[in-house]
């Protein structure tokens, strides 16, 4: 069959923070895509504002390299950059759809981490071919023949016996900080046979498969992305499977549904570096954008009108963690948001559905609050704050783990835990996990004064367990966690000792209310706060709830005293930021968001709410 030789399609996965985004900046940059002098951002390719303030990748994003081999002759690379974290897995996968090879990146000191294992599961899966790049080999601490001799053992632990051909992958070693690549390891970090990436993209024109066409085929493309343009509307991002586009064309539109309609494609754009520029036509193999249907989703295809031939829709994981969010319903409602009602909330989240296929919505009994599921809590996290960036105020519940009932029995999800500490705060660690029900995997001494522990653990064990677990290893240590399985219910945890301080009163903040009130706990607002009655000001030291007037005001009397003036010394309040909040929320709890600030807040705000509903909870 007929091979395109001067096209590529190759996607970029790893671990978190181990180079994808840095590695794709290099290759931009000795592919000549930016002029010599030009001011370009460091990770160009993370240009959501959310992703440069968080330092990770959350959506998949694919950009295009024209490369001159050594003998001459011009090959175009288009790269999928994907997101590392396991909470954006769908769009790893949507990624993984569109290319015909994966670059697996691992750390040189931290090596393959649960979310290594993630990414790799999904490439197995397609039967992609895979170059495995060991990345900043220039560390200090880089562990290079051990990485090397742990990836090989993560692919034996995930290939299939039968498929051993797999396991003869090729290593590239590189420092994408410094645009350098070697076939061979480095010794001291020091690659004195390498002053570029150019093995690097040797390795990928080796063997990375050219995309292979029949001649005459039927129009397939399938869509896999969706983007904006102020100018053309919605477009679609696809992969011509077969046969040729052009612009202009009419098309078959094979919608999820199944039905099928002819439209008109009224603009086609190829990728050129980090621009979309007009083209005639894209044949197969090529990833290109169309605008000119308004209603596509991921997961349609595109066919010829006289043979339509759907491609099958794109699959992925199911949802794993749960939160409710719905309209803003405490008295503070609409002092700073300008979308506040369930019709605008409603609409915000089915736009969602559209781009995020690994995204839930789900009514619940009230007509105002839905019930979002997703694959984690950062997932979750990310979808609410851009929502509170666009102006609106909402509710958000405590997230929730999504259960199944298997063979009759309860099951939850279970997490694959891995932690990296010092060898002080192992002890430590072992009593925290042994609370959450942890099941301990695996535990390994480098020799180097750290411990690497591995977990199986409840989902819901580790929603609130980061700030604890950074507290108590004094901010050093370092843990990641992704989806294992489906396990029976572990029963009831405990995993917040403290309780809450709660206001009992709409009002203001006094300094004088909170200089009594500090040494019941940890405030959580400053003086002048606004606060009304059921809202959280503070967590109590104890295990119960407390009601507290942190507006009590000083009475001034026209009797003089020698410490009536005395200037109260206030610890300063602990301020919390979304992510910290919902990790604080109990069951009985839910966060008010508004673009000004981030409450937490009693899901029934009267003390006398609360106390039938306790009542009611003993009783039954």
């Amino acid at each position: 069959m007929p091979v395109r030789q001067d096209l590529r399609n190759v996607a970029i996965v790893a671990h978190v923070d181990h180079g994808k985004t840095t590695l794709v900046d290099a290759m931009l940059w000795q592919s000549g895509a930016f002029r010599e002098g030009q001011d370009v951002d460091n990770r160009v390719m993370d240009s959501n504002p959310l992703e440069r303030e968080k330092g990770i990748t959350i959506l998949a994003k694919n950009t295009a390299v024209d490369h001159t081999t050594p003998t001459g002759e011009n090959v175009v690379i288009n790269i999928i950059d994907t997101p590392g974290h396991a909470d954006f897995g769908g769009e790893v996968e949507r990624g993984l759809e569109m290319v015909d090879g994966v670059v697996l990146l691992v750390d040189a000191s931290e090596g393959p981490l649960p979310q290594t294992r993630f990414v790799l599961r999904k490439a197995l899966a397609k039967k992609l071919p895979i170059i495995v790049c060991v990345n900043k080999v220039d560390r200090s601490d880089a562990r290079i023949a051990e990485v090397v001799e742990e990836t090989y053992e993560l692919f034996m632990d995930l290939v299939e016996d039968n498929d051993t051909d797999i396991l003869n992958f090729p290593v590239v070693y590189a420092s994408a900080r410094a645009g350098r690549a070697s076939m061979t390891a480095p010794e001291n970090g020091e690659m004195p046979d390498s002053e570029d990436l150019q093995p690097f993209f040797a390795a990928i024109l080796e063997h990375v498969p050219a995309p292979v066409y029949e001649e005459g085929a039927t129009l397939q493309a399938h869509v896999t992305n969706l983007d904006a343009s102020p100018y053309l509307g919605r477009l679609a991002l696809l992969r011509v499977v077969a046969g040729e586009l052009r612009r202009g064309q009419i098309v078959a539109w094979c919608k999820a549904d199944g039905t099928i309609s002819n439209v008109k494609l009224s603009e086609l754009l190829k990728t050129e570096a980090l621009t979309r520029v007009p083209a005639d036509s894209a044949g197969p193999g090529d990833i290109v954008a169309i605008a000119g249907i308004p209603d596509i989703t991921i997961g349609e295809t595109l066919s010829d009108p006289n043979d339509p031939k759907p491609l099958p829709l794109i699959t992925v994981d199911e949802p794993s963690i749960s939160m409710t969010i719905g309209i803003n319903t405490s008295p503070l409602a609409g002092r700073s948001g300008k979308l506040l009602t369930a019709r605008l909330v409603r609409a915000r989240l089915d736009q969602e559905l559209i781009g995020n296929v690994s995204i839930r919505v789900v009514p619940t009994e009230r007509p105002d609050t839905w019930e979002v599921q997703g694959r984690g809590e950062l997932q979750l996290a990310v979808l609410v704050e851009m929502m509170r960036r666009e102006g609106f105020e909402l509710t958000v519940g405590k997230p929730q783990v999504v259960t199944r009932v298997i063979d009759g029995k309860l099951h939850e999800p279970v997490e694959k835990l891995t932690i990296d500490i010092p060898e002080d705060y192992v002890g430590v660690v072992t009593q925290l996990m042994g609370l959450r029900r942890g099941r301990l995997e695996q535990m390994v001494n480098h020799g180097t004064g750290w411990v690497r522990v591995e977990y199986v653990v409840p989902a819901r064990s580790l929603i609130g367990f980061r700030t604890e677990f950074l507290t108590e290893t004094r901010g050093t240590g370092l843990m990641h966690h992704v989806f294992e399985a489906y396990e029976p219910w572990f029963g009831e945890l405990r995993t917040r000792p403290t309780g809450s301080l709660v206001a009992d009163r709409t009002g203001v903040v006094t300094a004088f209310a909170l200089f009594n009130l500090q040494e019941r706990g940890t405030m959580f607002v400053a003086p002048g706060a606004d606060v009304y009655e059921g809202m959280i000001v503070g967590e109590n030291a104890r295990a119960d709830d407390m009601d507290v007037n942190a507006c009590k005001e000083k009475k001034l009397t026209n009797v003089r005293s020698s410490t009536g003036d005395e200037l109260e010394r206030l610890i300063p309040a602990k301020l919390l930021n979304m992510e910290q909040a919902l990790e604080f929320c109990r069951e009985d709890e839910c966060l008010e968001i508004t673009p000004a600030a981030v409450r937490i807040r009693k899901v029934a705000l009267s003390a006398n709410d609360r106390a039938k509903n306790r009542n009611r909870a003993k009783k039954n």
